[in-house]
């Protein structure tokens, strides 16, 4: 008790230690234009952010391609792994289950991605590919199996004949468990194979088939984000070029992708998941169909024929790039190409005739060096000859400074590439003294594409300190909205019990999500962006840090409103009279709509026992004839939305 009264008094006292500050928005000079995809989001297959995330089969190592084929199984009886005259040329390994009639029973188990998140009364769809060797109908008991071991769902499938046939089958969970499991027994004596062993929830995003986790999905939806990056940055590298992402793998029927090792299973020794794989189930069309129901543009990445160059030296050789180029302009015909075409077709077949219209292509992740440029090159003739309105995004490598960011930018201006990504992982600090980044930066070269950024506390939590450091640094992406075109927060996804890299945007178990701080400032801004830069200033000047002030400000030409956000960095509460200079038509209602996320305490974070610890609260102030009165608590974040008349 004595310790919150001592805060509070500090809080007051702290608060008095501002003078009042003055902003001033110019209303009438409406600055450049604010891309509508400027704000988004950016997929790596990380942290189980696939597979066993926001790809909903509930299934691990369901084909048995793992290299180790057992993954994820556990079985029991006469049972082998077999390869001869399998259901799918690409994934070619099966069981076969030999039950003869003993006590102990002849089947297996599989326990899912740390567990299978089951719901009381939801439905699931198990399915798999089967044959009875002697052709005769051979009897399957499938259970779900509670982490107490209860049998909470069954149901029964039988089996016949001697060639591949699909079979499918309803269950439904009689308990909500987020770790349970699934157990097949074959109880009839005789041989069955088996294949493509799978499980979706009934429902998923939209009901599809082969769908998507629906509750991750939501989440994205509410980003209200532009553009939607994908598949990953240094998956698509690769450990070697052999593992590296191949999007002609990850489309075609779902059954026959190839699988494929993840790029982060051994990365992190103190991280260690040597049973991350990549089953391709979420695969480009997904990427695609995905982007186009959130509302965001498609930004695919591929392969420049370097691995990454962290853990490799392996490349292609720039006179045998061909292979890699091709596969970057068929993609290109993948995304829009018409249904004659040999990809627009495969595309069709897939459920998708119209096609995506995809705008952007990045050639690589971040990676160096002379390599990097002379391997670029080829692919940007090869683009620009083929497909001139494809803006082509180049990289100026992993840091956000120092010789390979030196290096890079004269030569993205020379190739003049559409846009350069950049990627900062830095500490809070290094945000809140940034804001400014781009108030200098040379207006006549290529835009920016901010690609992958995150504030690292020194927690490597989701707290309130990066989330506020992340608003202050992105006053200066907007307020420099005529050279930074996009901007992307990474990395999106972990599963709370598979991570290997933190902090993450969205956090998730096998049945809860939890949207983090972070999250919420980025809602805030893809919800509040404007179509126009307005200019706001204190004394003159740019707010990027006075008193540990940050602001920006535009204008939304359909809704007719200013918009001033305002980041209050420092330790106390301050006072901030907004005026909206320039006016020529009144204030609507004298009404200004508020949304704040804050917190006094630096560290809070949200969890999945507390989710809502930390979210965005909607008030509002009233407003005088020019402008409005602020109160801006310490450690805030703020949306202040004025309607002005027409």
């Amino acid at each position: 008790m004595k310790q919150s009264i001592l805060f509070l008094i500090l809080s007051v006292s702290i608060q008095f230690s501002f003078a009042q500050k003055n902003f001033v928005v110019n209303v009438n000079e409406k600055g450049a234009k604010i891309q509508p995809d400027m704000y988004g989001v950016f997929f790596e297959d990380i942290n189980f952010g696939a597979d066993g995330g926001l790809y909903a089969e509930l299934i691990k190592n369901r084909s048995f391609e793992f290299d180790q084929p057992f993954v994820g199984w556990l079985p029991f009886g006469d049972i082998t792994i077999k390869n001869e005259e399998p259901c799918f040329e690409r994934n070619p390994h099966y069981v076969q289950l030999h039950e003869k009639g003993l006590r102990r029973g002849t089947g297996l188990e599989n326990s899912g991605f740390r567990g299978i998140g089951l719901k009381k009364n939801a439905e699931y769809n198990f399915s798999v590919y089967a044959r009875s060797n002697e052709g005769n109908e051979k009897k399957f008991r499938i259970e779900l199996v509670g982490s107490n071991e209860d049998i909470i769902g069954r149901s029964e499938l039988f089996i016949e004949g001697k060639d591949w046939k699909k079979y499918t089958v309803s269950v439904r969970s009689g308990a909500t468990d987020p770790k349970a499991k699934i157990r097949l027994v074959l109880e009839t004596q005789g041989i069955v194979d088996l294949d493509h062993i799978s499980m979706f929830p009934a429902e998923t995003w939209k009901n599809r088939e082969n769908g998507l986790r629906k509750d991750l999905v939501e989440a994205l939806y509410d980003l209200k984000p532009g553009v939607f990056r994908f598949p990953g940055g240094c998956i698509i590298e690769g450990n070697t070029l052999e593992t590296r992402y191949q999007w002609k793998n990850s489309v075609g029927p779902v059954e026959n992708r190839p699988l494929n090792e993840n790029r982060w299973n051994y990365t992190f020794k103190h991280r260690f998941f040597p049973d991350y794989y990549q089953t391709y189930g979420l695969g480009f069309y997904e990427f695609f169909l995905l982007s186009e129901d959130l509302g965001a543009e498609p930004l695919p990445v591929v392969s420049c024929g370097l691995a990454c160059q962290y853990e490799s030296e392996e490349c292609v050789a720039v006179a045998d790039l061909e292979p890699y180029i091709q596969d970057a302009v068929d993609l290109i015909e993948f995304a829009n190409g018409p249904v004659d075409s040999k990809w627009g077709k495969l595309r069709a077949e897939m459920g998708h005739a119209e096609p995506f219209d995809l705008k952007y292509l990045a050639i690589g992740n971040e990676q160096w060096g002379e390599g990097y440029v002379e391997r670029l090159i080829p692919f940007m003739k090869a683009i620009q000859s083929k497909y001139p309105e494809i803006k082509i995004i180049g990289t100026s490598g992993p840091a956000p400074d120092g010789e390979h960011f030196d290096y890079l930018w004269p030569k993205m201006k020379e190739l003049k590439v559409d846009l350069v990504d950049e990627h900062y992982y830095r500490s809070p600090e290094w945000f809140l003294e940034n804001a400014d980044r781009y108030d200098s930066y040379d207006r006549s070269g290529p835009r920016v594409f901010a690609g992958e950024y995150a504030a690292h506390p020194e927690s490597r939590d989701n707290n309130v300190e990066g989330a506020i450091a992340e608003a202050a640094f992105m006053t200066g992406l907007e307020r420099n909205a005529d050279i930074v075109h996009l901007a992307t927060y990474a990395p999106l996804f972990a599963h709370v019990d598979a991570w290997q890299w933190k902090p993450d945007m969205i956090w998730f178990d096998n049945l809860s999500v939890v949207r983090t701080p972070n999250y919420y400032v980025q809602q805030m801004y893809a919800q509040n962006s404007g179509t126009n830069i307005l200019f706001v200033k204190y004394e003159g000047k740019n707010i990027t840090g006075q008193d540990g002030l940050y602001a920006s400000s535009s204008y939304d030409a359909a809704s007719s409103e200013v918009i001033v956000k305002v980041v209050n960095a420092s330790p106390g509460n301050q006072v901030i009279n907004i005026q909206l200079d320039g006016l020529t038509s009144s204030i609507q209602d004298k009404h200004v709509d508020i949304i704040t996320l804050h917190s006094y305490d630096l560290e809070a974070v949200n969890t999945l026992k507390n989710p809502d610890n930390i979210v965005p609260t909607k008030t509002f102030v009233r407003a005088d004839s020019d402008g409005f009165e602020l109160n801006a608590l310490a450690n805030a974040f703020y949306v202040c939305k004025i309607k002005i008349q027409k």
